[in-house]
């Protein structure tokens, strides 16, 4: 088992990853699979590695990750949060780095509630005046 060198959490909308990091060289498994196995699209892996590109750090750490709840897209978006807060708990001089690329900034958008006598969280039924 390796040592961890840094823990964080990323969440985003329902989605909750929780990242370990330790001394490695590079290897990210998410649910126990590569990554570009678990997110296949391009975009979702430039998402998931633009913490380590940012700090020059992709073949120095392993990341093991566990993520749940939510689609695909909020999943790769909690854990790029969860890979940068896990590299500043491990070196705080990349908090500097990566809060100038807006890394470290959870994003709070959450789908609205369904109100009660309503059909949805804005739309309401149809009114009928006769």
């Amino acid at each position: 088992m390796a040592k961890w060198v840094g823990y964080a959490t990323g969440r985003r909308k329902t989605s909750v990853a929780r990242v370990f990091m330790a001394q490695g060289k590079g290897e990210i498994l998410v649910n126990k699979k590569k990554y570009d196995i678990r997110f296949p699209r391009m975009d979702h892996q430039q998402i998931i590695l633009g913490p380590l590109k940012v700090t020059n750090s992709e073949r120095r750490f392993d990341f093991y990750i566990n993520v749940k709840g939510g689609g695909i897209t909020g999943q790769a978006d909690a854990i790029r949060l969860g890979i940068a807060r896990a590299l500043v708990s491990y070196n705080e001089k990349f908090k500097e780095i990566l809060k100038k690329y807006d890394l470290l900034t959870r994003d709070p958008r959450m789908v609205e509630r369904k109100k009660p006598g309503q059909r949805g969280a804005r739309a309401r039924f149809q009114f009928s005046k006769r």
